[in-house]
């Protein structure tokens, strides 16, 4: 029969202490280079479109004021516009006209007569 220590696990040795690897001197990094092409073009970008959102602006900026210009002229011609319908509706009235047929001796018909003339054959 087993004893009960030949069932038991084997045992391990003991662990050592990880040896202290010798201290390496610190690695000299690359010093960076200053990448003044790349910030450059990045700030070519920038200003462009800073540029192009001015321009743009100024652009919307001149069409409001042609917009309100041509509004204004608009106005104006509608209100001459008025003026003439106005003036027109004024010398076509029939009260005015009887007068100044009066004055040139003109009187009102007896009776209205129409004259029918016949149509000419080409």
């Amino acid at each position: 029969m087993a004893t009960a220590a030949a069932r038991a696990e084997p045992r391990r040795a003991p662990r050592s202490r990880p040896r202290a690897e010798p201290r390496r001197a610190p690695r000299r990094r690359a010093q960076p280079r200053p990448r003044v092409a790349g910030n450059v073009v990045w700030i070519v970008v920038v200003a462009t479109l800073l540029a192009g959102i001015v321009a743009l602006n100024v652009a919307v900026l001149r069409l409001n004021v042609q917009s309100e210009d041509l509004e204004a002229e608009r106005a104006e011609l509608l209100a001459h516009r008025d003026n003439l319908e106005a003036d027109l509706s004024r010398t076509a009235a029939a009260g005015r006209i009887e007068g100044i047929a009066q004055r040139f001796g003109l009187v009102e018909p007896a009776e209205t007569t129409y004259v029918r003339l016949a149509r000419v054959k080409e």
